[in-house]
């Protein structure tokens, strides 16, 4: 789902995203100073390779998500804000952030069941 940053106003706008076993649901909020905040929760399952074993396995997910998004290049120094997101274009793709937290948490140090025994 891609979402128009100029519609996000200081009302929560919901948002409900998902991908094979995954749910990625929240909420954009317009903070201050053109920030908007997106605060989600994601949960289910991914799968992830063990660092031990390599062997694929399911990971269970259950992660609070709060960052916020800029529309264009943010420059502002006076502020030290270390998680923002720029969006171009006015739009933000909600999927293409599911995606991209799922890669993180894929970049995790991840072990299976055996190898944890």
């Amino acid at each position: 789902m891609k979402i128009n940053l100029i519609k996000v106003t200081q009302t929560q706008l919901d948002f409900d995203e998902k991908s094979d076993k995954i749910t990625f649901k929240g909420y954009l909020q317009y903070a201050s100073n053109k920030l908007i905040l997106l605060k989600a929760k994601l949960s289910g399952k991914i799968n992830t390779d063990c660092n031990i074993c390599a062997n694929e396995f399911e990971l269970d997910v259950d992660e609070e998500i709060e960052f916020y998004l800029y529309n264009g290049i943010y420059k502002r120094k006076d502020e030290v804000l270390l998680d923002i997101v720029e969006c171009f274009d006015s739009t933000v793709d909600l999927q293409e952030v599911l995606y991209s937290e799922i890669e993180l948490i894929k970049s995790d140090y991840s072990t299976c069941k055996n190898c944890n025994e």
